[in-house]
């Protein structure tokens, strides 16, 4: 019998996205896994934050040697798009991004990883929690 070992079942350590702290949460949230091709960039689009709510994410990607960054896109026009983490290069060394936003308006959140120096395809997992604000 073959099992499949999912991301969200790895320690951070051990390139996964599993966390002591994620117990206190309950189960493990699962993942979503993506392929970047090489001389590719891929942006996932979390749309539908509402105003307040905090967004936490975990993403990691085997291979690493690549560009990642985070932004937030308000839904109002004339508002400007927030850089949540500049674009910065991964090291190999590096264990699973993790980090959060709380948003004064609504819009969405923008993961990218950029894989365009490389002619390698890397495979990536990520998965996120949104808690919207309990002020009204």
């Amino acid at each position: 019998m073959i099992r499949f070992i999912r991301p969200e079942d790895i320690p951070v350590q051990y390139g996964g996205l599993s966390r002591p702290s994620d117990l206190n949460n309950g189960p493990p949230k699962p993942a979503s896994e993506f392929t970047v091709k090489g001389g590719e960039k891929v942006n996932i689009q979390i749309e539908g934050i509402e105003a307040g709510a905090t967004i936490t994410w975990d993403i990691v990607v085997g291979g690493w040697d690549l560009e990642y960054s985070a932004e937030f896109v308000p839904n109002a026009e004339g508002s400007y798009t927030i850089a949540v983490e500049k674009p910065r290069k991964i090291s190999p060394s590096e264990e699973a991004i993790h980090n959060s936003f709380t948003s004064r308006e609504a819009g969405k959140m923008v993961l990218s990883v950029d894989n365009t120096v490389s002619r390698r395809k890397k495979v990536a997992a990520y998965r996120y929690i949104v808690r919207k604000s309990t002020h009204v």
